[in-house]
């Protein structure tokens, strides 16, 4: 499971120097240095050096995770090995357009035994189709994020697409992933704007259940972490909730009433989810 919240999770440029320290010095909870879209095949190996040496500097201090290089290119077990070399600093390993089991287990065990925690990006019609199983590729698997503008390349899906077009491949990721016991990650929207398209996209896939999403601007991190924290009096309630399932066990008692509720485990689990999410007292 995730060791750390990922509201807002901030993707920048590893080859981009001024990006990614920006980024670096964010109030995101997690930063993506990217070795894959945002680079240049000739900027590869500079950009992995890059990116090793901003972990090194930062990951100490805040969760930094690397996406790499998708299996099928040149660049792929590079960029592993050096995540497996950059030790406890490196927060996890995004893989971009999983597609297999298999392809979980050799990252895996590229990484060797390297801490870090693995990702995945889910972004082609085969990925999604082969959800369920590629989410138990890994015990090493702590999310999954869906990549709109590949997903919506390959289906020949236009980028402007009302938000409901998505609601079934966001179902069943949401489903596979759960069922793995990992959360789900939204992939970023896909302009840079914090505005009331990027606030209703991210409401409706908070409302599904999503734990948080990818921005790719600043602007973006403070709704972000706004809508994907819970409010006040739902943390206090679930806490209540909790309280309550812990007295009944204590004096033996199976179930549990509050406020005109019967309390089960399912609500448990919710009331934790809740907490994982919430701010800090």
């Amino acid at each position: 499971m995730q060791t750390n919240r990922r509201r807002a999770v901030l993707v920048a440029p590893a080859s981009d120097d001024r990006k990614a320290r920006k980024a670096l010095a964010s109030d995101a909870d997690e930063v993506i240095l990217d070795l894959e879209d945002a680079v240049t095949p000739q900027n590869k190996n500079s950009a992995r050096d890059a990116a090793a040496a901003l972990v090194a500097e930062f990951g100490g201090a805040r969760p930094v995770s690397i996406r790499i290089n998708a299996f099928g290119t040149d660049w792929v077990e590079p960029d592993l090995s050096a995540c497996a070399a950059m030790g406890s600093s490196l927060g996890s390993v995004v893989l971009p357009k999983a597609e297999s089991p298999e392809q979980l287990t050799d990252a895996d065990r590229l990484l060797g035994n390297s801490p870090a925690r693995l990702q995945i990006l889910v972004e082609t019609p085969t990925g999604i189709r082969d959800i369920a199983a590629i989410c138990v590729g890994s015990d090493r698997l702590d999310a999954v994020i869906i990549g709109y503008a590949d997903l919506a390349a390959t289906l020949g899906r236009s980028s402007t697409a009302p938000q409901l077009v998505w609601h079934p491949i966001q179902e069943t990721v949401l489903t596979a992933a759960r069922a793995a016991g990992v959360s789900v990650v939204d992939g970023p929207h896909l302009t840079i704007a914090d505005d009331d398209a990027f606030r209703n996209a991210k409401t409706w896939v908070r409302d599904l259940g999503f734990d948080g999403t990818w921005v790719i601007h600043p602007a973006q991190i403070d709704s972000a972490k706004a809508i994907f924290t819970p409010d006040p009096d739902v943390v206090a309630d679930a806490r209540r909730v909790l309280d309550a399932l812990d007295e009944a066990a204590a004096r033996g008692d199976g179930a549990a009433a509050l406020d005109g509720r019967m309390l089960d485990e399912a609500l448990a689990v919710s009331a934790r989810r809740v907490l994982a999410k919430a701010d800090p007292a």
